[in-house]
């Protein structure tokens, strides 16, 4: 039970006030998700025109509203958290059809449709969470691994530098800070022990950051364009309005977003040993729905558990809550913090890039693992396993595959994940039935 975990961690922890390993380690975490986080504001705020005042805001408000949606899954009520480490950040599937609501309908109906899409998923969570059955090993295993494999691509385009139809793609100075990262975080693991071992990812980042600085590839710029202090406005865009189409949209969104969150919830059950319930899981969906609520009316986006930092939970070792602690109360303080929150900014996409490769890499691996206690000898496990990553891989190549279908359903059928899991849950149903899992390897 996920209560066991917390149990523990409480115990453990209730005499520290502060303990400096798990600020380090927090800060670790915060650097994992904190590009893929911001990303979201500046390129809704870029497509959408806002100011240089607007787009302030939004980053520094979408900053802090990642602090409070984190803690609401981190503490386990009897209404919501799931009670993991987890981080959570703004959904990046979302930030196209936010794009489509807003410039053709206005930004206030682009709120009122993330609101709809959080009271969706806080409603259904109950009936969502009951669905565990169709998860079994071979599912979760070939999900996970797809979310891990589907994202490698990513840090790959960060590691070229981040835009591959710019001219500096693929600059020799991106691939060597890249590099550079990789083999420092493998270099650590290799022969460090105890903290130094734990906190490898943060240390790769933050000596190839350094390296690249003295390269001339790090800009202060936004640090001392940004403000100070900023605090959160309720409504700061204007009163959220509502429309039909629009929110369909974002819920059918939000539904991807759960399928997603369902994967990375059942991969921190296997590295922290925790067997999830469907009481559970419901409240680690009804956490995201308040998140995506708080999202509408602060006027910044929906939430979801980010995937990053499975893989630096697995390499630090470390599996308890309190370093995400550190790292939501850091993320509260740069959302009002401005120009503190700028510094994390300014670390070079290729240096990025090379730690998400090994980060997402490690994911897809421990999906490997999962996949490992499956009885291939079974072809119709073969055949759940092989489909679904060979779909979800192909649709992250080409999502314009789609194209042509109503933009309801790309929205859908353009995200990896998602394609893959519906094919896992679909192909098990149809080889295995549902509730009628084959024993597991030992």
């Amino acid at each position: 039970m996920v209560e066991e975990l917390s149990s523990t961690t409480t115990s453990k922890h209730s005499k520290v006030l502060f303990s400096p390993k798990d600020f380090v380690l927090g800060f670790q975490h915060l650097l994992a998700m904190y590009s893929g986080d911001v990303l979201v504001p500046l390129l809704i705020g870029s497509y959408l025109h806002f100011s240089a005042m607007q787009m302030t805001y939004l980053v520094s408000i979408d900053i802090f509203m990642c602090g409070i949606a984190t803690l609401l899954q981190l503490k386990q009520t009897a209404l919501t958290g799931i009670g993991l480490p987890v981080v959570l950040g703004c959904a990046v599937q979302a930030v196209t059809p936010l794009e489509s609501i807003g410039s053709k309908l206005g930004i206030t109906y682009m709120y009122g449709a993330i609101i709809a899409s959080g009271v969706f998923v806080f409603l259904i969570a109950g009936v969502f969470s009951k669905l565990k059955k169709l998860f079994p090993p071979v599912v979760t295993g070939s999900l996970i691994t797809i979310i891990g494999f589907t994202l490698v691509p990513v840090g790959f385009q960060d590691l070229g530098g981040g835009t591959p139809s710019a001219h500096s793609f693929g600059d020799p100075k991106n691939l060597l800070v890249g590099f550079i990262t990789i083999a420092v975080i493998l270099l650590l693991n290799a022969w460090a022990k105890g903290f130094l071992k734990s906190i490898a990812i943060l240390l790769g980042i933050l000596i190839s950051s350094f390296i690249a600085g003295a390269m001339g590839m790090v800009s202060l710029k936004p640090v001392s364009q940004a403000a100070w202090l900023h605090t959160p406005q309720l409504f700061f865009f204007g009163v959220p309005h509502f429309n039909a189409s629009a929110m369909i949209t974002m819920i059918l969104v939000s539904l991807t977003t759960m399928i997603e969150s369902t994967g990375v919830f059942f991969a921190l059950g296997e590295v922290t040993g925790q067997k999830l319930t469907s009481e559970d899981i419901k409240r680690g969906y009804r956490a995201e729905g308040i998140a995506a609520i708080l999202g509408g009316l602060f006027n910044t986006f929906p939430y979801s558990t980010f995937s990053e930092n499975v893989g630096v939970i697995r390499m630090s070792g470390v599996k308890t809550r309190r370093p995400v602690y550190y790292a939501a109360v850091m993320l509260l303080l740069l959302g009002l913090l401005p120009k503190a929150g700028a510094l994390a900014t300014v670390i070079p996409d290729p240096v990025l890039g090379g730690a998400m490769i090994v980060m997402f890499g490690i994911v897809g691996v421990q999906g490997i693992q999962i996949l490992h206690k499956v009885d291939f000898t079974d072809n119709g496990n073969i055949l759940v396993a092989s489909v679904s990553v060979g779909l979800g891989l192909g649709v992250t190549m080409y999502p314009h595959i789609f194209q042509f279908l109503p933009t309801e359903f790309q929205i859908m059928m353009g995200n990896g994940v998602v394609v893959g899991s519906v094919a896992a849950v679909v192909l098990n149903l149809l080889f295995n039935g549902y509730g009628k899992e084959k024993p597991a390897k030992n």
